[in-house]
């Protein structure tokens, strides 16, 4: 499988843009080219291990996602179609094919939108310890993994280097102002149902996701990736049961497998094992199948 995993890119004659912990985004002066990487990263550090079609899945999973949400909100996505990039890309196919778009370039919203159907992760935790999350009051009694009364936006900060800090809806106001930040919210809780529920008729259950904003021509619009096993808490909804943590199709399996190491989550990550790395991959690809209908174009 090693042959399929791509950990960096090098386009020397292009401008890096930014590299992230999975992403390399290069500048192309009005559009941005983004490459999602076989990158894996847990407790925001970037592991030596990648997983195989990794990169292949989120990019092609945000496409899918992008073209049924495109009615609720505008995106960023031009094409993922190589033979439509501009031909001083041509030469970078073999890298390109299948992991990555030509986006629109816009002034993105320091905010992550975090909108959570479900009690888990980073909000279970402060569920116990407050009985809400991110300022918004819940109802006693819920256990781990319980469905919500409702669908909620619970923002946090877009951090560069260490954790994003959850934070509440006021706080996003004074960053951006309310009708920018009613606008997101709104788009966020939209979105996310539309695709809870398609995703539900296919067998998993989005617990959780975030979506990035960012400003084109004055107007709101979805950018970066979305709706991905990377950004979202997938579980299969075959076997949900609360007051638990459910298994799951994105990377808190390796998060699992880290918990059992004597490692501090301080830089430089341990190298995962062939049968974590294999089982990662299985999960992703299972998760793409499983919403879109159809199995991923490996080559």
């Amino acid at each position: 499988m090693s042959d399929n995993v791509l950990m960096s890119t090098d386009f020397k004659d292009l401008r890096l843009f930014r590299r992230g912990k999975v992403r390399d985004v290069y500048d192309l002066q009005d559009k941005l080219l983004i490459v999602s990487t076989d990158r894996i990263s847990c407790f925001d550090v970037v592991l030596p291990s990648g997983i195989p079609y990794k990169g292949k899945v989120l990019t092609a999973l945000s496409c899918f996602w992008f073209d049924l949400i495109k009615k609720i909100a505008p995106h960023h996505l031009i094409t993922a179609d190589i033979s439509r990039y501009p031909q001083e890309l041509q030469k970078y196919k073999k890298e390109l094919s299948g992991r990555s778009m030509l986006a629109l370039k816009t002034k993105p919203l320091p905010v992550e939108c975090v909108v959570r159907g479900y009690l888990s992760g980073s909000g279970w935790k402060e569920y116990q310890k407050l009985q809400s999350v991110c300022g918004i009051k819940l109802p006693p009694g819920l256990k781990e993994s319980d469905k919500l009364p409702e669908i909620i936006f619970t923002p946090s900060t877009k951090e560069d280097k260490g954790h994003d800090v959850n934070v509440d809806r006021k706080y996003v106001q004074m960053q951006l102002g309310k009708e920018i930040t009613d606008k997101i919210a709104d788009l966020s809780i939209k979105i996310y149902a539309e695709a809870a529920d398609f995703a539900l008729k296919h067998g998993i259950i989005i617990a959780d996701t975030k979506f990035e904003f960012g400003i084109y021509n004055n107007e709101v619009i979805l950018i970066d990736e979305v709706l991905t096993p990377d950004s979202s808490r997938f579980w299969p909804a075959e076997h949900y049961a609360p007051g638990k943590p459910q298994p799951s199709f994105d990377k808190q399996f390796v998060r699992d497998y880290l918990e059992t190491l004597d490692w501090d989550k301080a830089p430089p990550g341990p190298k995962l094992p062939a049968d974590i790395i294999e089982k990662t991959s299985e999960k992703y690809l299972e998760a793409y199948k499983k919403i879109t209908g159809k199995e991923l174009k490996k080559t």
